[in-house]
This record gives C-alpha cells, structure tokens and sequence, in this order.
C-alpha cells in the first residue's frame, strides 16, 4: 500500500518550527498562502513577488517551504522522461495515493505536489529559483484546469493587448523580448511560459509571475541589461566566440520593474498576434517577418507547444504521464484566429522590432 501525502508532509516538516509570518501571493483574484521555517527565505520571496503580494485571505493552495539539508527518503524515485532534444536528467518521482512526491535529481529539491499543504523541503535558499517554479507551478496548473494551453512562448503588452514571441531553441525568444521592452509603452507579461485562452471575442493571453532568466549572451547585447554582470565578467565574456556565448548556461534574473519602470503585467490580456522565430546565425541573410498558415507549416507549431510536465495535476485529480505529448490539433484550433508570423533569414533582432512594434500599435 502506498503511503499517503500526509505521511510525507509530516516527515518534511517535523522539527522545523515555522516563522509566524506568511506571504500572500494575489495573482488576479487565485491567491496562494506561502510558509516557511526561514524568514530570510520570505524575505527573498516577498522581494521576487513584490507586484504580486496581497492581503491576508483565504487561499485556493497552501504551500510550506521548509529549509533543511537534501531530505533522505525511503522511497525509489522513477526518472522523469523530458522532451526531445533536452538534455540531463532534471525530475524523478513517485505516485502516492493521493499525490505525487517528486525530486529534483541535481540539487536533492523534494516536492510533495496535489497535497494540502503542497511542500518544498531542501536548501530553498541555495535553490530559491525552484521554489519560486514551485510556486508558479500551482498558478499553472490553474490555469490549464480553466482551459487555458501552455506554449513555450515570451509575451509583450502594449496598450492592452499582446503579443506572443515563440522560437526553436536558441532561437532567441527571450533576448527579442527584452530587446522590446526597451521600446516606449511595451510591458512585460511573460518570459518562459505563455497561457492562451479561448473567449468569446477571440485568444487572450495570460503571463505567470517569473521573471525573465537569460544567458550572458542576452544580457551583453542589450544597453539597460550590461549592469547585471560585473565589468570584469563582462570583459572575459566578450572576449568569447560568439557560438560559445550563446551556448553558455549561466542564468541571471532580470528585475523588469527596477530595470524597465513598469510592472509586470498580471491578468489576462487580449492575443493581437503570434511571432515565431525560426531564422538562424547567418548575417548574410536578411530577417524577414511575414504572415504564415499554420495548417501549411504545421512544423512551426513544434516551436510553441509546451508538455504540461511532472508537476500537472486535471481537475480530477490525475496527474500527468512523462509519456504525454500536446496535441498540435489543439493549438492550431486555439490559434485559428490570431494572426501568426514568422521571422526567417539571419538572426537581426533590429530588423524585426519595429514591425512588431506595428503589430502592438494596429
């Protein structure tokens, strides 16, 4: 018989007192209680969250995140297939009865997910980026279980309304978005993970609250971003061969607000048009951005479809399978309405800015 959540929330929390103190987290109207034994973890949190913080109220999901050592648990954790074309093992799990244990495989992170409370135990302040995943993970699955789809998209505002900026990987998503938020009147809604839903006049778009984590070669590339990395790394990273820059994985988190002047936005805003990026490192081609057929490049939905991943659990209560793949028939059927583009030739960010400046100001 397997063992209940309870039993694990209890051996997580035993012997760790909690701070009186709870943060309150209001992400348009779904609030989420957050715990700790740490107070300087609540701080960290309090400061990543700060557009999101709400008053004392009664909270769709309670969350405890305890800072111990790496929790040792009898029990066999099953690798997490990931998509095609990661690489590493990053999640392993276990099914309970009425929840799922899972563990993140590089810095011993474990997870009681669909309990009540759900619980992160482990060094959450050597680790707070997965708290922090950990926490929009339960907005996410909100989400999904209204109806919305998850692409693996960046999202920019202008006057209410959005744009979504997908792309294949390396494709520079990320950097274009924040190439556009140095424009006048563009706010950011979304790095990693943008939600699309259907409604009666059309796709909104809907951003998590996580802030943009980029690579070096985004930050030494962008005027407002240089003063994240001190000058005497700026100097050794320019000093690198471009393809070895871009390759590099040392990620940095982007302060929007501070940085840019505005707040990320929070709540669902009406999806003006799709941008994917599917161009390449060839400066000898010139970046075009023209309207494109879904139904006719099916292949560019690879560049957007998103696996609902380990921590998803419906509304009946099943949790996802590593072997479940999106359907493209469902993002083609949700997107059949909005305006797609896409960006070939050469990588030029500068090339495409104003006409998707356009795109925001029709």
């Amino acid at each position: 018989m397997k063992a209940s959540a309870q039993h694990y929330v209890q051996r997580l929390v035993a012997g760790h007192e909690l701070v009186e103190r709870a943060l309150y987290l209001d992400i348009d109207g779904w609030v989420l209680r957050l715990r700790s034994n740490s107070s300087a973890l609540l701080d960290r949190l309090a400061n990543y969250f700060e557009h999101v913080l709400g008053a004392p109220a009664t909270p769709q999901v309670d969350m405890l995140a305890i800072e111990c050592d790496s929790p040792a648990l009898d029990v066999e954790f099953v690798e997490w297939r990931r998509e095609a074309g990661k690489r590493g093992r990053k999640d392993s799990y276990v099914d309970l009865d009425d929840a799922r244990l899972l563990r993140k495989v590089r810095t011993g992170m474990v997870f009681v997910q669909g309990s009540s409370p759900c619980v992160a135990a482990g060094e959450c302040l050597l680790n707070d980026n997965q708290v922090i995943n950990f926490v929009n993970a339960q907005y996410m699955n909100h989400l999904q279980q209204q109806g919305a789809l998850i692409c693996h998209a960046a999202g920019i505002v202008r006057d209410g309304r959005a744009i979504g900026i997908a792309g294949f990987s390396g494709g520079g998503k990320s950097t274009l978005m924040l190439h556009l938020l140095n424009e006048a009147g563009n706010r950011y809604l979304t790095n990693d993970r943008l939600f699309v839903r259907a409604t009666g006049d059309g796709a909104e778009a809907i951003g998590v609250p996580k802030l943009p984590r980029v690579n070096p070669g985004t930050i030494l590339y962008n005027r407002t971003l240089q003063d994240l990395i001190p000058d005497a790394d700026r100097d050794r990273l320019r000093a690198m061969p471009t393809g070895e820059l871009w390759e590099l994985e040392q990620k940095y988190d982007v302060p929007v607000r501070h940085l840019f002047g505005s707040a990320p936005v929070v709540g669902a805003v009406p999806l003006a048009a799709f941008v994917i990026l599917d161009w390449h490192r060839d400066p000898a081609a010139p970046a075009t951005l023209h309207p494109v057929d879904l139904d006719a490049e099916p292949r560019l939905l690879e560049a957007l479809m998103k696996a609902r991943g380990p921590f998803y659990r419906d509304v009946g209560g099943r949790f996802s399978a590593d072997t479940e793949r999106p359907d493209p028939q469902d993002y083609r059927q949700l997107l059949a309405g909005t305006p797609v583009y896409v960006a070939h030739g050469g990588v030029d960010f500068a090339a495409v800015i104003e006409p998707i400046n356009e795109l925001l100001e029709r």
